[in-house]
């Protein structure tokens, strides 16, 4: 067994299977995104660039499959006086592809209105071939 297999083996013991694994790094993942970059500054004309720094951050963490990262526009109010916005949980959106053994994960985070809240979510859970 290598020493990434015996860490895992260490922190997470032979109860947690890879289904539960998946879903512990989809949402460290969403709750990476959050965290670190709410309050980004966010000019309205580069958006593009935030949301691709974003998708790169996350892509190069572990397990990663795939990230796609979409702000919303801010509106003409949302602007400080300095002609800008901020990242916030109710412009971002945000969709993940995780693999962990073989299980994949896809999840995301989303802001709903009626909640008033950026939910994160599991959207799909597949075994893939051993």
């Amino acid at each position: 067994m290598g020493y990434l297999e015996n860490m895992v083996k260490r922190f997470f013991g032979n109860e947690i299977t890879e289904r539960d694994r998946a879903v512990f790094e989809a949402g460290i993942k969403l709750g990476a995104v959050y965290h670190q970059f709410t309050g980004m500054p966010l000019p309205k004309s580069n958006i593009s660039v935030v949301e691709k720094a974003i998708e790169e951050a996350v892509a190069c963490q572990p397990y990663v499959e795939s990230v796609k990262v979409k702000i919303k526009l801010p509106q003409s109010d949302d602007l400080n006086s300095f002609g800008y916005s901020e990242v916030c949980g109710k412009n971002l959106s945000v969709r993940l592809v995780v693999k962990y053994g073989h299980v994949r994960v896809s999840a995301g985070m989303e802001y709903i209105p009626e909640l008033n809240y950026p939910l994160m979510f599991i959207e799909k859970l597949e075994e893939t071939a051993k």
